[in-house]
C-alpha cells in the first residue's frame, strides 16, 4: 500500500496542479485525507474485482501488504457482519460483529454495512488507532473520531477504511473545530454568568450561541431532561433519556454519559431539518458545566464531507 498511497497522492497533486496553471493563481494545495481515503478505497475495490475475493482478503489482512501502512488499512466484512479481513485484528476474523458498538454505543458495523449496501460513502465513528501493530478495542479512553469510507466489494461482501479526523496539530476540520469552540465558549459563559442567564442566552434564536449556519447549543440535566434549546422550546422540561434511533442507540443517554465522564465526542443519527428531516450521521461534542448540567452541539457528517451518506438502500 506504500506504493499505492504514494501513487494516489501524486495523482491528486497532479490534478490539483493542472487546475491551477494560471500564473497569478494560488499554488496547488496538498490533497486532504478525505480525498485520499475515497480514492484509496475505490482502488481497493478495483483490486478485489481484478484478483478475486480470496486473494484480495489475503492481501487486506497482511500487516506488510500493499494496503497496510500505519493507520492506513482496509478491513472487510460479509453482509451478515462477519469479519473477513483486518490486518490489526486477525484474531477477530470470522467473528460475528453485527452487535459491535463503538465506545459510546453506536453500532458501527451495522451502519457501515447498510451504507455499503446503498452504494457506499463516508461514515464517521469512534475507534482507536493502531499502536505497535495492535488495536486495543478494550481501551475505551483511546477512542477518537474517524472519518470512514465503505464500498461494496462483490457479491455478499464489502470493504472499509478510515482516517483520524484530528489533524496533526490537534485541530479538526473547520466545521468540527467551530463546534468544539462553540461548546467551550458556552461552558465558559455559563460558569461566568450562571445557569439561568446561560440557558436564556443559548435558547434565544438571536443569541450569541446560534450562528448564521444554524449551529447552536443545547443544555440537559444528566438525567436526560432538556433544559435549553433554541429550536425545540416545546421540548423544554421533557426527559429524552430513552430516545432511540432506528438502530436502537439511545443517543441522549450516550451524550449525557459522555458529559458526565468529562466530555468528548459522540457519533449518532439525528434528523436534519435543513434536508427535510432526513436521518443523517451527526458528530456531537459535549462538556459538563458542573455536576448538575451539561452543554452540547453537533454538526452533520455532510457538512464535513460535502456529501450526503445514505443510510438505507
Amino acid at each position: 500500500m506504500k506504493n499505492r498511497l504514494i501513487g494516489i497522492f501524486c495523482l491528486l497533486a497532479l490534478l490539483l496542479a493542472s487546475s491551477g496553471c494560471v500564473a497569478d493563481e494560488e499554488p496547488a494545495t496538498r490533497p486532504t485525507s478525505q480525498e485520499i481515503l475515497g480514492i484509496y478505497l475505490h482502488d481497493a475495490a478495483v483490486y478485489a474485482a481484478d484478483v478475486g475475493k480470496d486473494a484480495a482478503l489475503a492481501e487486506f489482512g497482511r500487516l506488510d501488504g500493499e494496503f497496510t501502512s500505519g493507520s492506513w488499512y482496509v478491513y472487510a466484512y460479509d453482509t451478515e457482519c462477519n469479519l473477513l479481513a483486518h490486518p490489526y485484528e486477525p484474531q477477530s476474523v470470522g467473528l460475528d460483529r453485527l452487535g459491535w458498538t463503538d465506545s459510546r454505543g453506536m453500532p458501527v458495523i451495522r451502519i457501515a454495512r447498510d451504507v455499503a449496501a446503498a452504494g457506499g460513502g463516508y461514515i464517521v465513528y469512534l475507534y482507536p488507532e493502531p499502536v505497535d501493530g495492535v488495536i486495543d478495542e478494550a481501551a475505551v479512553e483511546t477512542y477518537k473520531p474517524k472519518l470512514g469510507y465503505v464500498l461494496p466489494a462483490g457479491d455478499g461482501w464489502w470493504i472499509g477504511s478510515g482516517v483520524a479526523l484530528e489533524n496533526s496539530d490537534g485541530t479538526y476540520p473547520p466545521a468540527i473545530q467551530e463546534m468544539i469552540e462553540l461548546v467551550r465558549g458556552g461552558v465558559s459563559y455559563a460558569q461566568a454568568q450562571g445557569k439561568e442567564a446561560a440557558i436564556a442566552e443559548l435558547s434565544d434564536l438571536n443569541g450569541q450561541f446560534v450562528d448564521s449556519d444554524g449551529h447552536y447549543l443545547y443544555a440537559y440535566l444528566y438525567d436526560g431532561t432538556l433544559i435549553g434549546h433554541p429550536y425545540l422550546p416545546e421540548k423544554i422540561g421533557s426527559n429524552l433519556i430513552n430516545r432511540e434511533d432506528q438502530y436502537g442507540m439511545r443517543m441522549i443517554a450516550a451524550l449525557a454519559e459522555t458529559a458526565e465522564d468529562g466530555g468528548g465526542f459522540v457519533v449518532f443519527i439525528w434528523p436534519n431539518p435543513d434536508e427535510g428531516n432526513r436521518d443523517e450521521l451527526k458528530i456531537g461534542y459535549v462538556m459538563p458545566v458542573d455536576d448538575e448540567w451539561w452543554l452540547g452541539s453537533g454538526v452533520y457528517l455532510s457538512e464535513v464531507t460535502g456529501e450526503y451518506t445514505r443510510l438505507t438502500v
